[in-house]
């Protein structure tokens, strides 16, 4: 049996993704029940999808998938207090370009991490062996904590899509279901690592189960003006 915010949170999360075709961010969920941190909106998550309403989606930021409603469940309007919503627009998706295509799914930090986005909002033609959308995905980088890898604001890099990494690699990784950030993945014991490649970024150690990897670097694109 759920109780009164974990119903109220799986009846947002279900309308949204049903009129919008994506799943609420935190601070949605949040201020839809009136919550003071996006702390709460996680246990509810995980007790959701530790009931079997909901599943996260691999490889994707922030998706969720309705697995079932509750038997009492009124679909008709947004939890109380919520008014119509409609996300912000991060950019236009672009018409496909051909077969060889892979989405740029938005903008990755290399350095202080922003909001995770899942978004598309352009195509790049990789090398043949990345071209594949099931693989691989793309995403634009901003800020300047990978430079010593060869990683640059305004590169376009080319990410495997897994969810799981060797200690070393550079990876996208996702922080507290909120928070993307592309760094190098180091293993310490029962802790995860993301380390700059620059020495101006500290090195930010977490909790296992406060870090999910999102695709692991697999090329780069560059354009020169």
């Amino acid at each position: 049996m759920l109780t009164s915010k974990q119903k109220e949170l799986l009846l947002f999360i279900h309308e949204r993704i049903k009129d919008d075709g994506v799943s609420p961010s935190f601070d949605e969920m949040k201020e839809a029940l009136n919550l003071a941190s996006k702390s709460g909106i996680h246990r509810l998550i995980v007790a959701l999808e530790e009931r079997g309403f909901i599943r996260r989606l691999p490889n994707r930021a922030r998706a969720l998938e309705v697995l079932k409603l509750p038997d009492s469940a009124t679909l008709t309007a947004p939890p109380r207090g919520r008014q119509a919503f409609r996300p912000s627009v991060v950019g236009s998706a672009k018409p496909r370009m051909g077969d060889n295509t892979i989405p740029v799914l938005g903008r990755i930090a290399a350095g202080v991490p922003i909001e995770a986005i899942q978004h598309e909002i352009d195509r790049v033609t990789p090398p043949i062996e990345f071209a594949d959308s099931d693989a691989h995905y793309a995403l634009e980088v901003k800020g300047d904590s990978m430079i010593d890898a060869g990683i640059l604001d305004g590169d376009i890099v080319i990410l495997q899509r897994t969810d799981s990494a060797n200690s070393g690699e550079i990876v996208v990784a996702l922080i507290d279901e909120e928070e993307a950030t592309l760094k190098r993945l180091r293993k310490k014991g029962a802790s995860v690592a993301l380390e700059a490649a620059n020495p101006a970024y500290e090195t930010r150690i977490f909790g296992p189960d406060r870090v999910r990897v999102q695709g692991r670097l697999a090329a780069l694109i560059r354009k020169y003006d």
